[in-house]
């Protein structure tokens, strides 16, 4: 296994607290494990109307499945665990098999409960995609499957915030079950990182906002952060409004995130080095249409890019442009992981779509 050097854009942070012994720290990626079912339509159909499914497929959703998987196969020699709660069924049985397939994957804090959850994913022409999801085993989760003086975490990715039942909950001395979580990381010198799901509702205020306070990266689309700042990202139209993508970008950070700040969307992912102040865009990759099989998972390919230059040390904006190229590549794939590849190879192939 080849050596992770320590993180020097962290202040040597990595290297401090590295066991005695010099073994790697791991990557923890915790929350939700899904199965997607996913079915791709020749059109999405009007109320009461009729489509038809051109193909179906099943593959592994949800962060802690999507993350996991793709950082085995960008970085190999990086040690990942999952964290989370799947159900004593052939859901959760597949889930297993699929870590299986990768060494790099320690499966040792997975739980098993209930029903694995699933999600529906309805892909119409272009890539664009609903969701219809059964929470199942993973509402279960609670601070007490967090056990940090057993984990030789590097970096805790948890998600998605408002789709964990238990921890986006109350909590008698913190604002949510999640806020316990992430500040107990911390306090084991854990680098701490979350997503959010997208959703319609009042909730993104209520229930994310509190956490933002004891996380150090936030990774989140342009929808999520609108939800949770209330500063509107697009007109009437669905254009984006470069003149609020600065403004939203800095009141995430205000809420209390102590490093990075990313908000990702097609045309741009725009984010804040919180530490130095300083804002930056990367410039999206723009593909051919014929390239695009599905979206479905761009988003935590994104998170799993940004987080592998984090634990590399990479500068901000150079783990943004990363992060940028491994989510237009996921694009490739029908299902959430499918396409990824080792890093380089990535780069390589989207550097002939940089724009």
């Amino acid at each position: 296994m080849r050596k992770i050097e320590p993180a020097p854009h962290f202040g040597g942070w990595l290297d401090r607290t590295m066991k005695s012994d010099r073994e790697p720290r791991e990557i923890v990626f915790a929350g939700n494990l899904v199965v997607d079912r996913l079915k791709f339509v020749e059109a999405w159909p009007k109320f009461m109307g009729l489509t038809t499914i051109t193909r179906q497929e099943s593959a592994l959703g949800g962060l802690a499945c999507n993350c996991a998987v793709d950082m085995a196969k960008l970085a190999p020699e990086a040690p990942v665990r999952v964290l989370g709660i799947i159900g004593k069924d052939a859901l959760g049985d597949q889930i297993i098999k699929e870590f299986s397939k990768y060494p790099s994957i320690n499966t040792e804090f997975v739980a098993r409960a209930g029903e694995t959850s699933f999600t529906d994913v309805i892909t119409t022409p272009g890539g664009q995609r609903t969701f219809f999801q059964f929470p199942g085993a993973g509402a279960l989760l609670g601070p007490e499957h967090f056990d940090f003086s057993r984990l030789n975490a590097a970096i805790l990715h948890i998600g998605y915030i408002l789709l964990l039942e238990r921890l986006d909950g109350p909590d008698e001395a913190y604002p949510t079950g999640l806020c316990r979580v992430l500040d107990m990381a911390r306090k084991s010198d854990i680098l701490t990182s979350v997503d959010v799901v997208s959703e319609s509702g009042d909730r993104y205020k209520r229930v994310v906002s509190p956490a933002l306070a004891y996380t150090d990266i936030l990774t989140i689309n342009d929808m999520e952060a609108e939800g949770v700042t209330g500063i509107p990202l697009r007109n009437a139209e669905g254009q984006l409004n470069r003149d609020t993508l600065e403004p939203c970008v800095r009141a995430l950070a205000e809420l209390g995130v102590k490093k990075w700040v990313c908000v990702h969307m097609p045309e741009v992912a725009a984010g804040l080095d919180v530490e130095s102040g300083k804002y930056m865009e990367a410039k999206a990759f723009h593909v051919p249409e014929d390239f695009i099989k599905s979206s479905v998972g761009a988003g935590d390919a994104f998170a799993a890019g940004l987080l592998y230059g984090a634990y590399r040390g990479l500068p901000f904006e150079k783990a943004l442009d990363e992060a940028n190229a491994v989510a237009a590549y996921s694009l490739k794939g029908s299902s959430a992981s499918d396409a990824m590849a080792p890093l380089n190879e990535v780069l390589g192939e989207m550097e002939r779509y940089r724009a």
